[in-house]
């Protein structure tokens, strides 16, 4: 499980480094959730996960997260963008 929060954490950091709609808490928020929904889902299509560590779920679950952080930046810019 710590291998998910990893995984989830680095891509929340590398997703910082990019400026646009950014938003910090709902960021974290998604990339927390989706790393425990990921990992949980790498466990259940067995390969990795729960029981023991394994780089294809770190990947599953890093590739899970840099998704999740796209959609919750491409909702925040466009509601930004409709607003104005």
């Amino acid at each position: 499980m710590s291998l998910w929060i990893v995984a989830g954490g680095a891509a929340w950091t590398i997703a910082r480094f990019v400026p646009p709609g950014r938003s910090p808490a709902a960021e974290a928020v998604a990339a927390l959730v989706i790393a425990n929904i990921a990992g949980l889902a790498a466990t259940a299509l067995d390969f990795g996960g729960w029981n023991e560590p394994d780089w294809r779920a770190a990947v599953f679950v890093f590739l899970c997260v840099a998704a999740a952080i796209a959609i919750v930046r491409l909702i925040r810019l466009s509601v930004t963008r409709a607003a104005s």
